[in-house]
């Protein structure tokens, strides 16, 4: 106790932020020869042990979600966490990753659908057999991918000429929906404007 009574005030308010929760912070300032007021001023500058450790956490926490290519919610990132030995709580993983907006990338799980072959077998593939576009404007083709931009996943939906190789038209969003792909054909037509016959695929 004398080493505390006689070092630096942040060390006496230090002691007092360690045992107050026992001792108690009036009885601990009158002792160590600080006020209440400058106790709780300088309890108001400096981070408390919670606050560093959830910086701390929270560190770990991007490190998993950046390795995992954000794909890993609250209970993955809980369970990576076990496993490094990290003692935490669910609940705690849960209010990091959304005080942090930290969240999962929603993966889309592909299921059969028995009706998807009799659709593709019913459709003419206008392409077949077909000679190589020999002008502009004549066959586009699209595609929609992901990619990762900054530390967010998007979806890039293209549209190329065939002929000449060139991208005419793209739109990027955080969500891939049949909206993005309208607007990525109506910039197409708009700036392109094809004459009738062209082949879309």
């Amino acid at each position: 106790m004398a080493t505390v009574y006689c070092g630096e005030t942040s060390e006496r308010y230090r002691f007092i932020q360690k045992l107050s929760p026992t001792v108690g912070v009036k009885f601990l300032c009158a002792f160590l020869g600080v006020t209440r007021s400058e106790y709780y001023d300088w309890c108001k500058r400096v981070p408390s042990s919670r606050l560093i450790e959830d910086s701390e956490l929270k560190d770990l926490i991007q490190k998993i979600h950046d390795d995992a290519e954000e794909a890993y919610g609250s209970p993955r990132v809980f369970k990576a966490l076990k496993k490094q030995g990290v003692a935490i709580g669910r609940k705690r993983v849960e209010c990091l990753m959304r005080e942090f907006e930290l969240t999962g990338r929603v993966v889309k799980v592909t299921r059969r659908n028995p009706d998807l072959k009799r659709f593709l077998a019913s459709g003419e593939n206008l392409r077949l057999g077909e000679p190589a576009p020999t002008f502009i404007d004549q066959v586009w083709v699209a595609d929609i991918t992901y990619l990762k931009v900054g530390k967010r996943w998007m979806y890039l939906s293209v549209i190329m000429d065939l002929y000449s190789r060139k991208i005419i038209a793209w739109t990027l969003d955080k969500q891939r929906t049949a909206e993005v792909t309208k607007r990525t054909i109506q910039y197409a037509l708009r700036k392109c404007q094809p004459a009738p016959g062209l082949l879309y695929s």
